[in-house]
């Protein structure tokens, strides 16, 4: 049976969202429990309304909650009895196995980190996701925010973490394809650090196939593509908004007149198909790198289906044991780097 705990005061709507979600979840997922993490009585009042097998569920009570727009320095010092804190905690004393929230993206990463620590030969966590791609398989993209600013080391240490969870993930891919997320497929393009973390991941023992540009990321062979956290949030917001745009002039298309819309409803199946590959919620759920316990930020805004595909990537995560996994494999690729 895999535990997850959930932050269920996290977010911008949380009980709204957070309760509908786990209600969903839990008819996936029969080997699950849960344990909710927030006001006691506000989640024992919203999971009754959405009918909770509480046979499944455990609530711990946190008197304090992070808001959206507090520092990460504030909610640390002072909010030691967040839902947040909480349930990261649970994974610390391992009554969970992963630990999903909505909350400040900021004050969770450093939430997490102070809490569950870095894996040995990591210097910083990254944050990960997995994005559509062509030929029915998913990227994970790293790191998208954590960091703005990455020496090439760390760098080549996103690359270990992202093929270890891949490989974790996916036993099938034993040897993930990792490219370096750069404005040309030349080796000599690109900043300094990227041009010295080209030469790293050459010299490594990855399975590197080098420089690959944001316009192929749908499409790239790349099984993980590495970047610094400014330029990877810039590309995973960019593709947020393009998914949105798109979406949005379709539907302007369909509806412009009659004709259109008699158009429309004889291509209503090929929409809907298109609109549930690309929906965004279908992706949510970021992984925090490098941590000793696995950490899963659902975006703040989502609805019920976004969390309980966050709560579906935590899952999967806890799943394949995919931190023991990573830290083998983070000990074996960086010995062999060294």
């Amino acid at each position: 049976m895999i535990t997850l705990s959930v932050d269920a005061m996290g977010g911008d709507e949380g009980l709204t969202v957070t309760a509908p979600a786990v209600a969903r979840f839990l008819q996936n997922q029969a080997d699950v429990r849960l344990i909710m993490v927030g006001d006691s009585a506000q989640i024992q009042a919203a999971l009754a309304k959405e009918n909770v097998p509480m046979e499944r569920v455990e609530i711990v009570h946190a008197s304090e909650v992070v808001g959206m727009d507090e520092s990460p320095q504030h909610a640390l010092k002072n909010k030691k009895d967040s839902s947040m804190r909480v349930a990261i905690q649970q994974v610390k004393e391992g009554k969970a196995q992963a630990a999903v929230s909505a909350g400040n993206t900021g004050a969770l990463m450093a939430t997490a980190r102070f809490v569950l620590k870095t894996l040995a030969g990591i210097e910083r966590p990254a944050i990960a996701k997995f994005m559509p791609a062509a030929k029915g398989h998913q990227t994970l993209v790293l790191d998208l925010g954590a960091n703005v600013d990455c020496t090439p080391e760390q760098l080549l240490q996103f690359a270990v973490m992202g093929g270890q969870l891949v490989r974790a993930l996916q036993p099938e891919n034993a040897n993930p394809k990792i490219g370096l997320l750069n404005i040309g497929t030349e080796d000599i393009k690109g900043t300094e650090t990227v041009k010295q973390t080209f030469t790293l991941l050459r010299e490594s023992n990855l399975n590197f196939i080098g420089n690959v540009e944001a316009n192929t990321i749908f499409d790239t062979e790349a099984d993980v593509i590495v970047a610094d956290g400014f330029t990877g949030n810039v590309v995973l917001k960019t593709v947020e908004g393009t998914i949105r745009f798109a979406g949005g002039m379709i539907k302007q298309e369909f509806t412009r007149n009659v004709f259109t819309k008699l158009s429309a409803l004889a291509a209503l199946p090929v929409l809907k198909s298109f609109k549930r590959r690309l929906d965004p919620r279908r992706y949510n759920g970021a992984i925090f790198l490098g941590l000793h316990g696995v950490v899963v930020k659902s975006h703040g805004g989502t609805d019920k289906i976004g969390f309980m595909y966050a709560l579906e990537e935590a899952y999967h995560e806890a799943q394949a044991d995919s931190i023991a996994k990573i830290e083998q494999g983070i000990a074996a690729q960086l010995n062999k780097s060294e």
